[in-house]
């Protein structure tokens, strides 16, 4: 007897007021029954798994085009670069084509193609490193091929031998120069 009265009342006593404030689940008690809330909560279950799945989907597509934007990109970076040089080809196989070229026109040639090969080099910010003479070396932008001795502070840019360049801010090819050499 004392088993069951001990079965009867709840370890917890706000559990047993929620239990004594909770109306009975029947059917005429205006609540759904078990089978109905199972059924809601298989829907709800079925809503959320497709929800899940479609989100799965969205994200699997977005890294898809992404790679594929990566790939094109690879693939035509150098598209503007190659659309400003083809003028500059035209000329020069333009200036191959003329019959008896003389002296004059020959350089005037060369020089407007060398303005369109300047052109295309500053849309496509290829910029030119020529250090001054005097200039500071450099080892991020100078490569130093000849220690000479010269009337000016020692490591710095006696002459350049050749231009170097750098797109962006990334470099090309460092300047060619010759450096002073400590006194």
């Amino acid at each position: 007897m004392q088993d069951q009265e001990n079965q009867a009342v709840p370890p917890n006593p706000e559990a047993a007021a929620a239990a004594a404030s909770a109306p009975p689940s029947t059917p005429e008690g205006g609540l759904p029954s078990l089978e109905q809330q199972l059924a809601d909560t298989e829907a709800k279950l079925a809503e959320m798994h497709d929800a899940f799945m479609r989100a799965k989907a969205d994200g699997e597509n977005i890294r898809r085009r992404a790679q594929e934007d990566v790939s094109k990109a690879h693939k035509f970076a150098v598209e503007s670069f190659a659309e400003a040089l083809v003028p500059v080809k035209d000329s020069l196989e333009m200036a191959l084509k003329v019959e008896a070229p003389t002296l004059e026109s020959l350089k005037e040639g060369v020089e407007m193609t060398l303005k369109q090969l300047s052109a295309a080099f500053e849309r496509n910010r290829l910029i030119a490193i020529e250090p001054a003479q005097g200039e500071k070396l450099d080892p991020n932008k100078h490569q130093a091929v000849a220690v000479v001795p010269a009337d000016q502070e020692a490591n710095t840019v006696v002459a350049v031998l050749q231009k170097g360049y750098m797109i962006a801010d990334r470099l090309l090819r460092p300047a060619i120069v010759t450096a002073a050499q400590a006194k």
